[in-house]
């Protein structure tokens, strides 16, 4: 496997460990993997079997699209971490989630229509 793609696995799962406030012995602990092998995934230096980075997609709520699509753009990778999170949530979680969301959606195109109807 190409270098650039295990650094960029690496960047990816450093920095969504990092915004996810886990330290790398957490994330090792919470995916059953060992530290240094954490450490490894993070600085590129090994190419993580396929049930690790399952492990690790899961725990950080990341989509392997992500991880292996380096080009991918910025908005795309967003709409595909939500879905991940999403996904990790249980029934009750998700019909919560549905409800704030619509509920802030709503409340935004409220404020886009009076704007729009401010301006003119």
């Amino acid at each position: 496997m190409r270098k650039d793609i295990l650094q960029h696995i690496g960047e990816i799962v450093s920095a969504k460990r990092y915004e996810e406030h886990l330290t790398q012995q957490q994330l090792a602990n919470q995916t059953g993997r060992g530290l240094r092998h954490i450490q490894n995934i993070e600085k590129g230096r090994v190419n993580a079997s396929v049930e690790v980075l399952a492990d690790v997609i899961y725990r950080l709520g990341l989509s392997a699209d992500v991880l292996f699509y380096p080009d991918m753009p910025e908005v795309e990778q967003q709409t595909k971490q939500l879905l991940c999170k999403f996904a990790a949530c249980t029934e009750d979680e998700r019909k919560f989630l549905l409800k704030t969301i619509d509920c802030m959606v709503e409340q935004m195109l409220a404020s886009h229509i009076s704007v729009n109807e401010t301006s003119k």
